[in-house]
């Protein structure tokens, strides 16, 4: 993939994924306006589908919507409300340290600053720029699994990790795209760049997608 074909990927991007159901953070993040709902959710969405994190956020958010009242509740009652979601007995442990936190440091407010939200308790750098982007709408670039597998398979970025694929996207992505690309490419990726025999006969990008990496696709 060439440098300058990036906005015709992304504005393709944007059409196809009309078609898909949002991520459920941004959706709680459109409901709620809330960096604190953000942080929270994100952290419940860890190698957990979007289904349950969202009915596990509605859960916990009903009985607890801000750090004063997550405080309130047990490590044992907030692993209760967010089960089934992936590792929940630790994502509760995760989540009261981090309300106990944002209570004693930062007045109950989520930061709005990167390397502070990263000495968060759990809190690695995809969480981080999320709350960056949907709960402050401030600048910041969210590398998940799709997000850094999919750029690569295009050739544009050649990086090991998610964090290095991040910094490769600091250095070249047009600013523009930077709160947008998670958001498209995890959409992209759960619905047709798969991770194993994605879907390029179905692909308007196929033209533009060097598809590093793949054997086999549909």
């Amino acid at each position: 993939m060439r440098d300058n074909q990036i906005h015709h990927v992304m504005t393709v991007l944007a059409e196809e994924c009309r078609q898909w159901e949002t991520p459920s953070v941004t959706v709680i993040s459109e409901q709620h306006r809330s960096a604190f709902h953000v942080l929270v959710s994100c952290i419940i969405s860890l190698r957990t589908k979007d289904a349950v994190t969202a009915a596990a956020s509605a859960r916990l958010f009903e009985r607890a919507a801000s750090p004063e009242a997550m405080i309130c509740l047990t490590p044992s009652e907030i692993a209760d409300l967010i089960y089934p979601a992936g590792f929940y007995r630790t994502k509760a442990e995760q989540i009261h340290a981090i309300c106990r936190t944002l209570l004693t440091e930062y007045n109950g407010s989520v930061p709005d600053n990167l390397e502070q939200l990263l000495r968060l308790k759990g809190v690695g750098r995809k969480t981080a720029n999320l709350v960056m982007t949907l709960g402050h709408d401030k600048q910041g670039i969210c590398v998940d699994i799709h997000v850094h597998r999919i750029t690569n398979r295009w050739g544009y970025v050649n990086s090991g990790s998610p964090d290095e694929t991040e910094q490769f996207l600091r250095e070249k992505l047009p600013a523009e795209y930077w709160k947008k690309i998670n958001d498209l490419l995890v959409c992209y990726g759960q619905n047709l760049c798969y991770p194993v025999s994605p879907a390029c006969s179905r692909c308007r990008l196929l033209d533009c997608c060097s598809r590093v990496g793949v054997q086999r696709s549909r």
